[in-house]
Parts: structure tokens; sequence; C-alpha cells
């Protein structure tokens, strides 16, 4: 099996070498102009973000792309300016979920421009699902190409000032978790939230994930159980369709933050399946209120020291 290379599709100020020479499913970013956009977002790297949290999970199929999203959301609800940085290389859902899959990120003469999710261009995307011509082709890296595209990511592209970062990873423990924990090293991230569903399953998995934070030294700002129950569309009545309580009882055990949980709820799966911010339509919606009053209250911590 072959890998696919980067080697003419890194920003101006990065270009990695390839040692291989293989099918390529990364077209490079359109060029772009010196929009107001751009301009705004002058700054590459991250220099000037005030909060960076990451979004993990033990295991795939909990929705921590959705949790990730939904974050997002809360905190521009909130008044912030957020970017969203997804490192999920080979299965990039980010860009779906924000209604943004359809676009592609440009270059300027500072790096590359990320994509925005609003019009008031005050919610940035990267990710890599914007770098492949076409939406099936897989991305068949190693671990030295998922470090470089990391790094890139996190350098090259122009994020400007933000009030938080949430960046979306790959299930488990593997290279993209300590390649980005590394390189984020000297800017002091705030935290983790982490992600589950009640089944004891998940759980377990969730315990690998809290001893990967507690050895590298990554702070846990707090654990989501996700797919809590189901909605009734029509009484709004909440059944537990899994088990339940398994996030809230874990929290417990390993002394963490309980963010609270989330049902699957048809209102906010529809919002995801079309692409688009929940509060729009659905100001209050009951489901995403953990993640609101979480949000508003991390706004008020004091910035992160990246000395």
């Amino acid at each position: 099996m072959t890998d696919a290379v980067m080697s003419d599709q890194q920003p101006p100020t990065s270009t990695p070498a390839s040692t291989e020479a293989s099918h390529n499913p990364v077209a490079p970013p359109a060029p772009g102009t010196e929009t107001a956009a751009s301009v705004q977002l002058s700054e590459c790297g991250i220099s000037k973000v005030k909060h960076i949290v990451l979004v993990l999970s033990g295991k795939g199929g909990v929705g921590k792309s959705t949790i990730a999203c939904q974050l997002a959301f809360c905190f521009r609800k909130a008044g912030a300016r957020v970017g969203v940085l997804d490192i999920d290389l080979c299965g990039p859902s980010v860009p779906r979920i924000m209604g943004v899959a359809d676009k592609s990120v440009l270059t300027s003469s500072k790096g590359w421009v990320p994509v925005f999710a609003d019009d008031e261009h005050m919610l940035s995307v990267v990710s890599m699902a914007f770098l492949t011509e076409e939406a099936n082709a897989p991305v068949i890296w190693r671990g030295p190409r998922k470090n470089a595209a990391i790094k890139s990511f996190l350098e090259d592209v122009c994020w400007g000032p933000l009030d938080v970062m949430i960046i979306d990873t790959p299930p488990g423990t593997s290279d993209e978790h300590i390649s980005i924990c590394e390189f984020l090293h000297e800017y002091h991230p705030d935290g983790a939230v982490l992600v589950t569903t009640p089944q004891i399953v998940s759980v377990n998995d969730v315990r690998k994930e809290i001893s990967f934070c507690n050895k590298i030294g990554l702070p846990i700002l707090g654990l989501v159980e996700n797919m809590s129950g189901y909605v009734c569309p029509h009484c709004s009545t909440t059944t537990n369709i899994f088990s339940s309580e398994g996030g809230r009882l874990l929290s417990e055990e390993c002394h963490i933050p309980f963010i609270g949980k989330i049902p699957i709820d048809p209102v906010l799966c529809a919002c995801e399946e079309s692409g688009s911010n929940p509060f729009v339509e659905h100001p209050d919606l009951p489901s995403l209120s953990v993640l609101v009053q979480f949000s508003r209250e991390f706004l008020s911590r004091p910035a992160r020291s990246s000395s």
C-alpha cells in the first residue's frame, strides 16, 4: 500500500519533502485574493488564540465531532470568535456538520485562509476535507505525513485572533493525539472535553483517554455523556434506549467534572444533517443546554498563558 504525498500541497511557508511517489488525493488550496477576511486574519498561527480546547473520545461512533461542532456553535452564541480545527484526517466530518462541505480553503500571501461558517466571519473552520480532490478519496498517510499536516494546520493557517479554538481529534490515543499535544505544549492548551455514550463499552474506552490526559499533563475540562436517551418529537419525553448514567458515574469515580447529558434529539439530528446552526431556528434548544452553560462559564476563565 502506498502513501499519499503532500510535497506540493503545503502553504507558502511550509513544504515537507516527499519521499514516495504515489497518487495524491489532496488538491492544493485555490489561490485567493486579499479579501477583508484574509486581511482580518493576517496573523498566521495560533499565538493570538485565547483558549484552546481539544475534544477527545476513547472510541469512534460516540458523537465526538458532533460535540465539537455544537460546542463551536455554543461559543459563537455566547459572542465568541471561534475557530474549529478538524485533525481527524482520515474521517473528517466537521465541514458537513457545520454546513461548509462545499467550500475550500484559499491561499493568501500570508498562508492559508480558513473557511467561514457564518456571514460575520466569526466562526472559521479548517479540515482535511477541504483539501481532497474528491469527497470519497481516502487519505492514506502514515504518521510522519499526518504530523506534517497537523503542524501546517496550526502554523500556516491565518487563524487571526480567536477567543476559542476547538480541535476535533480522531478516536483513541494515536499519532494525531501525540502530535497535536506536542505542538501545543508551548501554548498551554486549556484542556480536553471527553465524550462518551452511556454504555459500559464506551465508558471503559474513555478510561484510557483519561489515563492518556493524565500521563501527558493535559487538563480535563469535563466529560459529556452523549446519546443519553431519546427525545420524543411528539411529547418531548426522554427515554433511555441505551443504558444511563455511565458518564456521570465515571466522572465521579475519576474525580473529573461532569458537563452533562445530551440526548438523541431529532431536531438536533436534522440540523446536523442539513449542516445548519441549531440556534438559528431553535435559540433555546433544550438538548444543548448543558453545552451552552459550559461555554458561558468557560469564557469567564482567564486567557491561557503562551509564555
